[in-house]
């Protein structure tokens, strides 16, 4: 559904050309918020702005208290985004996770993919290397 969403609206505003790199990213966001959360509901938002399109997924796993399972739940979710890391680098953006801001807390994820970057080429045909 998040995919689908995504697809409509990015076209219907002119982002196709980076529309590859935002389907994988917000596949990757959403696809871990699911994972994660407590509640049967995940928030996703993408926003346009300064030529960058920013995607943030909010689920409703808390910070843990205990500093280790703390640790060991943020390297679980960070292995869980290696994909949207890659994603990301290649375009020349940023991606993270921290506490929610919200009152209902939570985690929130996102990703930052500019326009003016490689994210437009992500997905395309790649160098053809000699045989």
């Amino acid at each position: 559904m998040a995919r689908a969403a995504a697809r409509t609206l990015l076209t219907a505003h002119g982002l196709r050309d980076i529309l590859d790199a935002a389907l994988q990213a917000i596949a990757e966001l959403t696809a871990t918020a699911c994972q994660f959360t407590a509640s049967p509901e995940i928030y996703v938002s993408l926003r346009y702005r300064e030529d960058a399109l920013r995607l943030i997924a909010y689920d409703s796993h808390p910070r843990h208290t205990n500093a280790r399972v703390a640790a060991a739940c943020e390297a679980r979710r960070r292995a869980a985004l290696r994909l949207l890391a890659c994603v990301t680098r290649t375009c020349g953006g940023d991606w993270g996770f921290g506490p929610a801001r919200e009152p209902g807390g939570g985690t929130r994820m996102w990703a930052t993919l500019p326009r003016t970057s490689t994210a437009p080429a992500y997905g395309g045909p790649g160098p053809v290397s000699p045989r």
